[in-house]
């Protein structure tokens, strides 16, 4: 399994709606397209938002994500929301175990 670190700052004083979007459209639709999905966590002092995203063959299945009428349909746009997107795809060092899911 691969993941993504995803942190996001959203635009002031859109958090709280943010997360309401986010759980009825972006987070239902990453499960949908077989993602697991890690969090999500907040810093509310910071307008920030960051969870952990993860898929087998990751970039296969982010593409098909992107690429499908069913996120481009999102209303509104995840991207409406936000100021800054810093993805980071990460790896367990060696010899660690899977993380629990």
């Amino acid at each position: 399994m691969e993941f993504q670190l995803r942190m996001y700052r959203v635009k002031p004083g859109l958090l709280d709606e943010w997360v309401e979007v986010f759980a009825a459209g972006a987070l239902p639709l990453r499960r949908a397209f077989g993602f697991s999905v890690l969090g999500p966590w907040i810093v509310r002092e910071e307008d920030r938002f960051v969870w952990i995203v993860g898929a087998e063959d990751f970039a296969a299945v982010d593409k098909a994500y992107y690429d499908s009428p069913e996120r481009a349909a999102l209303d509104p746009p995840p991207t409406d929301y936000l100021d800054e997107v810093v993805t980071l795809m990460m790896e367990a060092p060696p010899g660690t175990p899977p993380p629990a899911r």
